[in-house]
Formats: C-alpha cells, sequence, structure tokens
C-alpha cells in the first residue's frame, strides 16, 4: 500500500515530463526568422491529383490543355480588368456601401475554374485539431476562404445542400477550438475590409461579405482569424495563428457549387489582411516561387517559398526592379513598371501610356494567367516582327490564336528573342519556348493574347516558368532570374 502513492507520483512525474518534451517541439514548429517556409504548389493538371475529384474531365490532348488554358485566360482578364476598376473606385470615393444600396458589391473575386482561378493547389491544415484542404494559390485574391459549415443546424438551405452535394471538403468550424469570428462592430469590419457587408445587426454579429467575381456569382459567408499549418523546407510543419479567413457557407453561380476548382482560396494578392502578409511578416516580407513547365512529363514540383533569398547559385544573376504596391488601381496584384519591349534587339515603337497606370496602362506578373496578355498597341507590333521571322514555316488556323504553324523543320534559333524592360534598367528575356509555345503534335503558336487598351499587360504563368521570382514586400522590389527550379 505504501507503494501506490510513490507509483502515482511517478506517473504524475512522468506525464509532466512528457508534457513538456510536447511542449518544447509544439515550440519548435514556431516559425524562426532565418527558417524558409516552403509550400507545394501542385498544377490543376498534375497527376499528382487523380483522385481529388477536382474536375469531372481533365483535357484528353495538349491542344484541348491549351484551348481551356485560352478560355479560362480571357475570363480570368476580365476579372483582372474589373477588380482594378472597382479598386480604383473604392479609393478615390473613400466610401462604404449602403445597405439600402446594395447587399453585395461587384467585385470579381479570382477563384472558381470557370471565373478566373488560378491555375496552381498548396495543400494546408486549417483549425485546431487541423483539417487539410487543397487551396487555389492566387496572386489575385487577398482573401483566404474555404467551403465552411458553421452552427448548421437541420435548415441549412438549398445552398449549403448543393455544397455537399459537390462531395468536396468543408471546414467545420465549430470543431476548431482556435476559430474565433470578427464582429460588424469591429474596426476591421468596418473600415479596414472593404469588401464586408455594412449590414450589422447586433454588436456581436459577425462580419459577413458577399464576395463577386462575376455576374450572379460570388463566396457569401464571414470572417474568423484561424491557426493555420504549413510545412517547412526541412519536413517540419510550421503554426500560423490568427489568420484572416473567410469562411464560406454558400456558393452563387450559374453552375452553383461545381465551378469551384479546389476546396478554397489561399490569398496571396498584397494587402494588410491576406495570407502574404501574415506569412511573410516573420520571414522578412519575402515570397518567391519558381515553375516548371507543366506540360512537360517531368515528375518535379513547383514550390512557393515565404521567407530565405535566392539560391546561392543564382545570386550573381537575379536582376532586379520597383514592385508598384497598393496603388490605387492596382488593387491586389503586383504591378511593375515597363518603358518598351524589344524583339530581336531592335525596340519596338509603342505608345508610352500603354505602360503608364495614370494613362489608362500598366502591368503586372501573375501566376494565374496561364498566356501573356498585351494590350492592342503593344500586341500588333510584337506579332508583326515575331510573325515576319516565321513565316517560311506553313501556317496552321486555330481558334485560340492569330498565328500557328507546322514546327516541320523548326529552328528555335531563327526566333528573334522577346524581352520586357523595366523602367530602372533591367532586362526579361524569357526563352523562345515560353512564347512559341507546343500546343499540338508539330503545331506550335505565338503565345500572347490581344487585350484592349485603355487596359492591363499582363504577364502570365507560361511566361514567367523556368525563372525565379522574388516578391520584396518590404524593399518594395522583384527579383527575377533563370532556373531550373529543381
Amino acid at each position: 500500500m505504501k507503494g501506490r502513492p510513490n507509483a502515482f507520483l511517478f506517473i504524475i512525474f512522468l506525464l509532466s515530463a512528457l508534457h513538456g518534451i510536447f511542449s518544447v517541439h509544439s515550440f519548435l514548429n514556431e516559425l524562426k526568422q532565418d527558417e524558409p517556409m516552403r509550400l507545394e504548389l501542385i498544377h490543376r493538371h498534375s497527376p499528382k491529383l487523380n483522385g481529388h475529384g477536382l474536375r469531372d474531365e481533365m483535357p484528353k490532348t495538349q491542344l484541348e490543355l491549351i484551348e481551356e488554358l485560352h478560355r479560362h485566360d480571357l475570363i480570368r482578364q476580365q476579372m483582372i480588368s474589373r477588380k482594378r476598376q472597382h479598386h480604383h473606385h473604392h479609393i478615390q470615393t473613400g466610401l462604404r456601401r449602403n445597405a439600402l444600396e446594395t447587399a453585395s458589391i461587384a467585385m470579381p473575386l479570382s477563384s472558381g475554374w470557370d471565373f478566373g482561378v488560378g491555375q496552381y493547389l498548396v495543400q494546408v491544415k486549417v483549425g485546431t485539431p487541423s483539417q487539410r484542404f487543397l487551396l487555389i494559390a492566387d496572386t489575385g485574391s487577398d482573401l483566404t476562404w474555404m467551403k465552411c459549415k458553421y452552427r448548421c443546424g437541420e435548415k441549412c438551405g438549398l445552398k449549403r445542400a448543393k455544397m455537399k452535394k459537390n462531395k468536396k471538403k468543408v471546414f467545420r468550424a465549430t470543431q476548431s477550438s482556435t476559430f474565433k469570428t470578427i464582429t460588424c462592430s469591429s474596426e476591421m469590419c468596418k473600415f479596414e475590409l472593404d469588401f464586408s457587408l455594412t449590414i450589422c445587426p447586433t454588436p456581436l454579429s459577425r462580419c459577413k461579405y458577399d464576395y463577386r467575381y462575376a455576374e450572379k456569382s460570388g463566396a457569401l459567408g464571414f470572417f474568423a482569424n484561424e491557426t493555420v499549418r504549413v510545412p517547412l523546407t526541412n519536413g517540419r510543419s510550421a503554426k500560423l495563428n490568427d489568420v484572416l479567413i473567410g469562411c464560406t457557407e454558400s456558393i452563387e453561380g450559374p453552375k452553383e457549387a461545381s465551378i469551384w476548382g479546389g476546396d478554397g482560396i489561399l490569398g496571396l494578392g498584397f494587402s494588410k489582411h491576406s495570407f502574404v502578409a501574415k506569412a511573410a511578416s516573420n520571414l522578412g516580407d519575402k515570397f518567391s516561387y519558381c515553375l516548371i513547365d507543366h506540360m512537360s512529363n517531368k515528375n518535379v514540383s513547383s514550390y512557393l517559398t515565404f521567407g530565405g533569398s535566392a539560391e546561392p547559385a543564382l545570386r550573381n544573376s537575379v536582376s532586379y526592379t520597383k514592385l508598384a504596391l497598393g496603388g490605387p488601381k492596382i488593387g491586389p496584384f503586383y504591378a511593375v513598371n515597363l518603358v518598351g519591349i524589344s524583339v530581336g534587339g531592335k525596340m519596338l515603337k509603342i505608345p508610352n501610356e500603354v505602360w503608364v497606370e495614370n494613362l489608362g496602362g500598366g502591368t503586372i506578373v501573375d501566376s494565374g494567367t496561364s498566356l501573356t496578355f498585351l494590350t492592342s498597341p503593344a500586341y500588333k507590333p510584337v506579332m508583326a516582327e515575331l510573325t515576319m521571322a516565321l513565316s517560311k514555316y506553313e501556317k496552321i488556323p486555330l481558334d485560340a490564336f492569330e498565328f500557328c504553324f507546322n514546327s516541320t523543320g523548326y529552328d528555335e534559333s531563327s526566333v528573334p528573342r522577346f524581352a520586357v524592360h523595366f523602367a530602372d534598367g533591367a532586362k526579361f528575356e524569357p526563352p523562345v519556348k515560353s512564347y512559341v509555345i507546343d500546343v499540338a503534335v508539330q503545331t506550335k503558336c505565338l503565345g500572347f493574347m490581344s487585350a484592349i487598351f485603355p487596359g492591363t499587360i499582363v504577364i502570365g504563368n507560361i511566361m514567367q516558368q523556368n525563372y525565379l521570382w522574388e516578391f520584396d514586400l518590404r524593399g518594395g522590389t522583384l527579383g527575377f532570374a533563370p532556373s531550373s527550379c529543381t
């Protein structure tokens, strides 16, 4: 009998020691200033997504894939244009929406494949205990959200029932001990989230949003702070506390929930409350990505990295240019200042207003657009120079592109080099395969799209492939260097 208390005390001691070990382990999982945070970027056409049910039908041929990317890009261009116009209006007027005027805002949400979604997905864990999701990584969205269920009784409503039928993962917020709603009476809701609704029945009511991305289409829900866990380069995971997320309870659209490619959106756009701002804040306010050719059959991955600098082997080859962030018409996008385009070393005659945001132009670097869009005053001279150089090849008509040709006997060295020139002297000269692209067997096309002017030039992700892109939010610079991305 005398030994039992001692045994009991030993058990208590052992449990205390184990608790200490687990506490240390938890502490080690917190982010450190010099420890980069890396997430795998999975392209939506990657075989790694087989079995995830993200799309009912994958493109069967390379031509079908390119045509699908083209359709998506056209819709995303409309989204970009509408979003920048809205942001400009919001900054100019400084007015909040009147609840009697509208219950939502005509602001595009860069999410949902058929409505301008990003191309890459990442795996994250949300809540405590954590729930795993595949989110669409999007530099055009400043809100991280996932499909969500919160205090839902028997009368969940038709839209939530449709969401459930879609068989996508739903975040069950009531099961998380770290889920904290944002109230509609808070300063954040009233003044910092310009797409929040003004409806506030009581001071403790949830801060709601109706995030519009196309006519009669949008995500509806409320804001909350939540814990998000992400992988580190060393194989462990890191915990980010109080990340602003959207709990999307219903989705509107012509195809309802079937339009959405992943379980939600990872907002990588530039804003005070985006995932980028939270993740990069302890890591030097930097993030970078390197995109492989997603149409190749190589079993390699692209990565999104927060913190760290360019690999030592690349440091001498990195070029830097100034980023334009948070301007009156830029919104969450990452804009750069161009002054010209050259083909074959010859600067083309393009009006200055094409480059200047205040004159109706401007340029953004966008991971969610595949092809590169040039506004018509830049598109026409670029196409004229390149088609002249390729005129010896047999032309093939394809609806998606202005100029395609039979690539039998094609010699890449005969193609003049395309380059964009930045205002501070930097030059980006992508490989020829990034703008003379394969679309089918023995068929290549010039991978440029025409956009109306006034409008935005968009450097798409195919043009960005096999380059490291480093965004320094604190220093306001964009670095880029050729890389194998492996």
